[in-house]
């Protein structure tokens, strides 16, 4: 596929917004730093595209001047953290062409094109203070469809906060007014002065994954090729996993696994069966966990910024892959049970007491054999089951496809809702190529297993 004719400009907010130096929290800064691309696809405006474009620029800068943290930029400060300037420098804006149409794309999947269409960020030869928060691209295909790639910088909005972006952007370009602003107040989630003293031993999550115990680093397996697949879910295959979870674990409660245990569990026993690990591998899972409604107070419905910490699950690939799936869902309860208000604030103040914050963050891509690789032999499954991820209505009807952007990270999957609301679940997977076939044949495979 070839994109052309790439113009760039700087959207601004259209009415002046507070300017100043706005102070992040601790979550904000660590853990993945990078732009988080998103992808629309729609079908032909019946509006000419000149006025599709201008429509699309003016409502993103009526939007940014209740959003205008995303017009800002980045800078360092001391102990190796960083700051963000509201200065409504701009958003990045790009409009690019394509020759071909939008029933080319193999059905809308991930692929290689997608690099194309999400405007990319060179962390490499840009300094931090230039580097826009929010970077878009509306692409048209000769069909008269098109596409809208959505980069948003991890520092200054997580999942939930860059949807709501999306949703009153939409709006506001439907001709509606406003729904709900944001609340850009971070200090709820700031370390308290001075922060209590933590020991890194209650926070294992800041220590470096499990490696293959036959390897000394994770470079080998950082290099290696990765594919991207979305796997499909039936409601009846959810609910055949959840049944079968809730029949392998004998437990005191009553209450049921949830979909994300049960379908988080099948993924970690797949991948430890396709990577074909030795039964004494020692294995980490990710989980991202949304603490907005586990504080105490809450955090006010809208927060915008990071409402959310990573919790680690570990265990051997052998218990993993031998162990009833009940077993496996058990794990992954018991670490996500344990994040609640105190755990937050105790990892606020573990971060807030660090010398240098930036080793506990990624600003490059995950990919390059740093420390913290979440692949082989580990595994990071975001849950985008609580998002409100479809049906964002520029004014031409709702997308026609929505989906994560590029990810070529060995280990990285997404568990999202089906399209149809049926019921049915999707699993936007990236994984070494040389396992991905072996992956696909267990996944579905291990279903029909009682």
């Amino acid at each position: 596929m070839k994109v052309s004719n790439k113009t760039s400009c700087m959207v601004r907010p259209a009415e002046p917004t507070w300017s100043g130096k706005l102070a992040l929290s601790e979550l904000d800064q660590t853990g993945v730093t990078t732009h988080v691309p998103t992808i629309y696809f729609y079908a032909q405006s019946p509006e000419d595209w000149v006025t599709v474009i201008q429509t699309l620029k003016t409502s993103l800068s009526c939007t940014l001047v209740h959003f205008y943290p995303l017009a800002g930029r980045l800078s360092a400060i001391a102990g190796g953290r960083l700051e963000l300037n509201c200065n409504a420098a701009g958003a990045q804006f790009t409009e690019a062409y394509t020759d071909k149409k939008l029933i080319d794309l193999d059905s809308l999947l991930p692929s290689p094109i997608y690099h194309q269409l999400i405007p990319s960020i060179d962390y490499q030869s840009s300094l931090l203070e230039e580097i826009p928060l929010l970077v878009l691209q509306v692409t048209r295909f000769v069909c008269g469809g098109f596409s809208l790639g959505v980069n948003i910088s991890h520092v200054v909005a997580d999942g939930q906060s860059a949807l709501h972006f999306v949703s009153e952007w939409a709006r506001i370009s439907r001709g509606e007014l406003l729904e709900s602003p944001p609340y850009l107040d971070r200090k709820l989630l700031r370390a308290g002065e001075p922060p209590r003293a933590i020991s890194r031993s209650e926070h294992a999550e800041f220590d470096p994954p499990p490696i293959l115990i036959d390897q000394s680093g994770n470079e080998k397996e950082s290099e290696k090729e990765t594919a991207v697949t979305m796997l499909k879910l039936t409601a009846t295959q959810v609910e055949k996993l959840r049944r079968k979870a809730d029949n392998g674990q004998k437990s005191d409660t009553s209450r049921g696994f949830t979909r994300y245990e049960t379908v988080t569990a099948h993924i970690w026993r797949t991948a430890c069966k396709a990577r074909n690990h030795k039964p004494e591998q020692p294995t980490a899972l990710a989980i991202c966990i949304d603490v907005r409604s586990k504080m105490r107070p809450p955090l006010p419905r809208k927060y915008f910024g990071n409402g959310i910490v990573n919790a680690i699950a570990t265990g051997f690939s052998g218990e993993i892959v031998s162990k009833p799936l009940g077993y496996v869902s058990c794990k992954i309860r018991e670490v996500i049970e344990k994040v609640d208000d105190g755990y937050v604030h105790s990892v606020l103040d573990f971060l807030k007491s660090q010398q240098d914050l930036s080793l506990f963050r990624e600003l490059q891509p995950t990919s390059n054999g740093e420390e913290h690789f979440y692949g082989n032999p580990n595994l990071g499954v975001i849950s985008w089951l609580t998002l409100p991820i479809y049906g964002a209505d520029f004014g031409w009807g709702k997308e026609i496809h929505m989906g994560p952007g590029t990810h070529d990270s060995d280990g990285d999957s997404l568990i999202l809702h089906g399209k149809d609301g049926d019921g049915s679940l999707v699993i936007a997977l990236c994984l070494q190529m040389r396992h991905m076939e072996d992956f696909r044949k267990v996944f579905y495979q291990d279903i029909d297993v009682e």
